[in-house]
């Protein structure tokens, strides 16, 4: 406490003034300690009813947009002589001014997707001269979750769907209208097969139609479509930035992948794939699992007597030549969707990740993933 060795120093002249007869150690010793005392009282008292308030911002953010940070701050009766604030989303403490301190705004980008406490908000309320200062700090603001970005697909250079990646992630949170309205991704899988006649119109696959001008229709497998299967390996992933693109490339191919004839989704750690329809109804809760991610989970493949794959889409942040496909996808048209690039023939790119056709008589990655 500065204050605190001011006033021991203003004590000492003045003792000293006083055992030796001498005004010229007297007068800056009164000085000192009515210093020290001045900045103590001053923060003391202006400390009282002092607080600091956030405004709640959004609950979620796609990652790579920005947070809109604001922080109130309310004097008490006493006006503060200055200070600073901090917060954990600001890199630096911000300066606030005397006696009537303005609002702190800030737009804070926030490039990583997770889970972000909103806590260890701080208005520090000090003395120019840095002898005194007490801080007043803000309640929990609660959780922002960062999700991931949703990309566009790219198939020989040409995106699958109009607009940006940004754009298409923020309507897949306000609702499904926009997502549902770009067009599946046409892979082979085992999803469609040649048009037969006198089969519904309804298992007619029109954007394959409109592409190629034949008809096709969407398989059936045990009385009901074949769905792909989008499985997200993040077991001993390369590094964060190479988990991330997965995260980002496995989540772009649900949202394209899924207006089709739906898709699963099996993500690290769970046993039983989740389904998003057609229409991505409960897609807000399956992207905010994408956004908790973490490397070490194994992926599992589930039985195929389960029937809700076609093809099967291997999304793996593991080293270049470590991810192969599993044997327990079984016999199909499967794509092996890496974070580095291959050396074969790229069949497509999302995220920064490359897709290649695969096949599951390759060696399994670990007793686990078979």
């Amino acid at each position: 406490m500065r204050a605190a060795g001011v006033a021991a120093l203003g004590l000492a002249f003045t003792v000293a003034g006083l055992a030796f007869g001498s005004p010229s150690l007297i007068v800056p010793g009164f000085a000192l300690l009515g210093l020290a005392g001045a900045a103590v009282l001053w923060i003391e008292l202006s400390l009282r009813g002092a607080r600091v308030e956030r405004v709640q911002g959004p609950a979620r953010i796609v990652e790579g947009d920005a947070y809109p940070l604001e922080l109130r701050l309310h004097r008490g009766t006493v006006p503060p002589p200055g200070g600073e604030v901090s917060d954990a989303l600001l890199g630096d403490s911000i300066a606030t001014g005397p006696f009537r301190p303005d609002a702190i705004t800030a737009e804070i980008m926030m490039p990583r997707r997770g889970r972000h406490v909103l806590d260890d908000t701080a208005w520090v309320i000090g003395d120019p001269l840095g002898l005194h200062s007490r801080t007043v700090k803000a309640p929990v603001g609660g959780e922002l979750l960062v999700v991931p970005r949703i990309e566009s697909v790219r198939i020989g250079g040409v995106a699958s769907v109009d607009g940006e990646g940004a754009g298409a992630a923020s309507a897949g949170e306000e609702g499904a209208a926009h997502i549902r309205e770009a067009r599946a991704v046409e892979f082979e899988v085992d999803g469609l097969r040649p048009y037969r006649h006198g089969s519904s119109a309804s298992r007619i696959h029109w954007p394959a139609f409109a592409r190629s001008g034949e008809m096709h229709e969407r398989r059936i497998v045990a009385g009901a479509e074949a769905t792909p299967l989008v499985a997200l390996d993040a077991e001993d992933a390369a590094d964060e930035e190479a988990l991330d693109r997965a995260v980002r490339a496995a989540a772009s191919l649900c949202v394209h992948l899924a207006p089709g004839a739906g898709c699963a989704i099996l993500l690290p750690g769970s046993r039983v794939p989740s389904v998003l329809d057609s229409r991505l109804r409960g897609w807000p809760s399956l992207h905010a699992k994408f956004a908790i991610v973490r490397s070490g989970a194994p992926t599992r493949l589930p039985a195929r007597s389960a029937g809700l794959r076609g093809g099967v889409f291997w999304v793996t942040a593991r080293a270049p030549g470590a991810g192969l496909l599993p044997r327990s996808a079984g016999p199909g048209n499967h794509y092996l969707v890496s974070a580095f690039e291959p050396r074969g023939a790229v069949a497509f790119q999302v995220a920064g990740c490359f897709g290649v056709a695969a096949s599951s008589r390759q060696r399994p990655l670990s007793k686990a993933a078979a």
